[in-house]
């Protein structure tokens, strides 16, 4: 890991110090697959800056964990291993609530809901990521999050028992509150989690069982549209305050058509990627009314819970996303 990054620092002139805006080459870490939109759109992102600041500003995006592996990506960005990157908000949600904000289930379930939940909170979300010297550049959701598991069930209490997989604090409290098992898993080990019998379970996108091509190792899907959870790209705060304004503007300008880019484009994609599972076998199916009931209660319970530990931010946000 540490190779690129001091390769890259040399090439900047200096030795293993920090980053400085000087930089022509940032390394952006970032967790997913080249196939994945998230990455897509990483990708064309890095070629508008280039474009947009005449090669000053040039981004090596080191996708699917090759560089630095999801959980490190934040840390390494505040420490200046790299200047750029991105992650799943939710991953953080035992640092501070507010990054859990997107995965509280059954609060925002649509596109549009869930954009308006972004764009009350954003303030928020800005100042905390400044107090941890970083800068929010944009932020993109999946597609609503559905319920895969191996055979068919007809309320919550099928889930009791099973291995499920947990890649936030919020599946972890889903898997608590139905009495499954959970167990932490990345999405790029899901199908050997799954192939060995380490997990029968998890909510997840169906971006991400098409990436993981889920009909090899479950065979039924539920869509229960549970929430829309977002990754945002961010970068190291002493790097972006080195920039100059024109630069910062041409990057932000970048992030700008980014983000735009990456929630239309999910939302147009999202009934594809059910048919993709569809046409490969797997049964898509919508929620019983007892299944849907019994999550709804337990998203009511996480709302309660979120919005406690949030504190007054909390209150606040919950408060204008309601009006």
């Amino acid at each position: 890991m540490a190779g690129p990054v001091v390769a890259g620092l040399l090439g900047l002139g200096v030795a293993a110090g920090p980053l400085t805006a000087a930089a022509e080459t940032w390394d952006m870490p970032t967790p997913y697959p080249d196939t994945n939109l998230h990455t897509i759109v990483v990708k064309q992102f890095a070629d508008e800056v280039k474009a947009a600041t005449a090669g000053k500003i040039q981004i090596t995006v080191h996708s699917n964990g090759s560089l630095i592996r999801h959980p490190e990506i934040k840390r390494a960005v505040q420490s200046g291993q790299a200047q750029l990157g991105e992650v799943l908000i939710s991953s953080w949600a035992n640092e501070d609530p507010l990054y859990g904000l997107d995965s509280v289930p059954f609060l925002a379930t649509d596109f549009k809901s869930a954009h308006k939940l972004y764009e009350v909170s954003k303030p928020y979300l800005e100042k905390k990521l400044e107090r941890q010297r970083l800068k929010l550049l944009y932020s993109i959701p999946w597609p609503p999050q559905g319920l895969y598991v191996k055979d068919e069930i007809q309320s919550v209490e099928g889930l009791k028992g099973q291995k499920f997989r947990a890649y936030n604090p919020a599946t972890t409290r889903i898997a608590e509150l139905t009495g499954a098992i959970p167990v932490k898993i990345e999405a790029a080990e899901v199908a050997q989690a799954f192939g060995t019998g380490i997990v029968t379970a998890m909510i997840t996108s169906a971006a991400t069982g098409v990436d993981t091509k889920a009909w090899d190792f479950v065979k039924v899907y539920y869509d229960v549209q549970a929430w829309l959870p977002r990754n945002m790209v961010f970068v190291n705060a002493e790097v972006w305050k080195g920039l100059d304004a024109g630069t910062q503007k041409a990057i932000q300008d970048a992030a700008a058509k980014a983000e735009a880019t990456g929630w239309a484009e999910w939302e147009k994609k999202t009934a594809d990627l059910n048919k993709t599972m569809t046409d490969n076998g797997m049964k898509v199916l919508p929620p019983s009314d007892k299944l849907k009931e019994g999550l709804s209660a337990i998203g009511k319970t996480m709302t309660a819970e979120w919005t406690k530990a949030a504190g007054a931010d909390g209150e606040a946000i919950i408060s204008a996303f309601g009006k």
